[in-house]
């Protein structure tokens, strides 16, 4: 593996028109609030259905946190979210918060999460799931090597599901946890070369990786540790030959990626963004990375910030190209929304599932973002 280096080219954004994407109301909302929460999408022979696992309801405390479980079949119309067989779990509780979800092909995984006990106790589960949404029925499958949580995954190959970092009981891991869905046994990837965060936003197409943000473990003199912005952006690229071996550089972020000329991206503070929504996508043949949302002020899992104050959920939509290696022109979105654990990419829209909205709201709405010209939904 290379070492970590920066990209020398700091010509940042390609041009790209801003506009306002609405939320788009043809998409049913959901039986109820829900923020936290596993998305994923699957293509079966009856359609392709769009699920919700476990997160936090209305409450925002250790007794909001559950299991649940709602599908709906996209490709019927007028079809309605339905309650589905709740997750299973073999710690003392059941309700999972920051649990990560991926789809592929007919069946969808559901991996680790945390409970959070009466007393706050938050333990990381290490038992994971296939779900078949035909059956409604679970399978359990190989543990976790190291249960984490708020950690972000994506698949390489339609076959291997990759989880980069997250929090693992009394910290963070900068593990790459790959976990093989034909012999169902798990390996590890070159890890990752920067500060072990949680809550950070990975997108992948093909076998190339954006990773952006998280919240990292300060260690302070005479005091308690704290949690911190990590405003790190990181590009890698997967071995073809060897699926394990992943090659790392750092990224400039992309909060300074409109850095003016006569200034040096030394000169300018880049500002982390928490549990952003994010998936990889087509365009022209290449690929690219589209990160949404998130807050700039990470929180607890009830909405308010580590330092004490309300997070509000950041507005912008960042998208890295593959192909020119750049960032493009943010595109300022109509709704604002944080505290996700997925993206959607269906039909030439990018989908965020339920969430927190401005006043730590939760969410029942999917909010659609279309494509723009040239893009399309990775397959």
């Amino acid at each position: 593996m290379s070492r970590i280096s920066q990209l020398s080219a700091v010509t940042f954004f390609s041009a790209a028109s801003m506009f306002a994407a609405p939320a788009n109301a043809s998409y049913p909302a959901l039986p109820e609030a829900v923020s936290n929460n596993a998305v994923a999408k699957v293509s079966t022979e009856k359609g392709d259905y769009l699920l919700s696992f476990t997160g936090l309801a209305d409450g925002k405390d250790y007794q909001a946190v559950h299991n649940k479980v709602w599908g709906v079949n996209l490709s019927k119309a007028d079809s309605q979210w339905q309650p589905m067989k709740a997750v299973p779990y073999v710690a003392p509780l059941a309700g999972r918060l920051a649990s990560i979800a991926i789809g592929l092909e007919d069946k969808a995984y559901v991996f680790g999460g945390y409970t959070v006990a009466k007393n706050h106790e938050e333990i990381s589960t290490v038992d994971n799931y296939r779900f078949d949404v035909i059956t409604n029925q679970y399978q359990r499958i190989a543990d976790m090597p190291v249960a984490v949580d708020d950690t972000a995954a994506s698949v390489y190959q339609q076959r291997y599901i990759y989880l980069f970092g997250g929090w693992h009981n009394d910290g963070n891991v900068n593990l790459v946890q790959v976990y093989d869905t034909q012999t169902d046994s798990w390996d590890q990837a070159s890890p990752i070369p920067a500060p072990a965060v949680f809550g950070q936003a990975v997108a992948m197409s093909d076998n190339k990786i954006v990773l952006c943000d998280g919240v990292k473990v300060q260690a302070n003199i005479g005091k308690r540790r704290s949690y911190q912005s990590s405003p790190v952006c990181l590009y890698g690229e997967v071995n073809p030959q060897n699926h394990l071996r992943i090659s790392w550089q750092l990224l400039p972020h992309y909060s300074v990626a409109n850095t003016q000329k006569n200034q040096s991206v030394s000169e300018v503070n880049p500002v982390a963004h928490y549990r952003m929504a994010a998936t990889g996508i087509n365009h022209n043949k290449g690929g690219q990375a589209v990160f949404i949302g998130g807050s700039n002020n990470p929180y607890n899992y009830s909405g308010i910030g580590y330092n004490g104050e309300p997070s509000e959920p950041n507005n912008q939509q960042y998208t890295f190209d593959f192909t020119s290696m750049q960032w493009l022109k943010p595109v300022q979105l109509t709704t604002p929304s944080m505290d996700h654990r997925g993206l959607i990419c269906h039909q030439n829209s990018l989908l965020r599932v339920g969430g927190m909205l401005s006043g730590q709201q939760l969410s029942s709405q999917i909010l659609s973002t279309p494509l723009q010209a040239q893009q399309s939904c990775t397959q």
